[in-house]
């Protein structure tokens, strides 16, 4: 048995499901829910946000980049 995924609107999965229909084709269909951010990301990015409104923060010149990181 293969597996074939096919990510599809609704109205191209109703046409989808007939085509497999008319060929005796199994099939399953689940609904994929779009998560464009990792759950972690935004809790590490929320939390920096809340700790920079504290006032904890690390000026950086633009024009000195390295320097103002003290990497230089």
């Amino acid at each position: 048995m293969d597996t074939i995924i096919i990510k599809s609107e609704p109205k191209q999965t109703k046409a989808l499901k007939e085509i497999l229909k008319a060929f005796n084709v199994s099939f399953t269909i689940t609904k994929q829910e779009d998560k464009p951010y990792d759950p972690e990301f935004v809790k590490m990015v929320l939390k920096r946000s809340a700790s920079a409104k504290k006032g904890n923060v690390t000026p950086i010149d633009p024009n000195d980049l390295w320097g103002s990181l003290g990497l230089k």
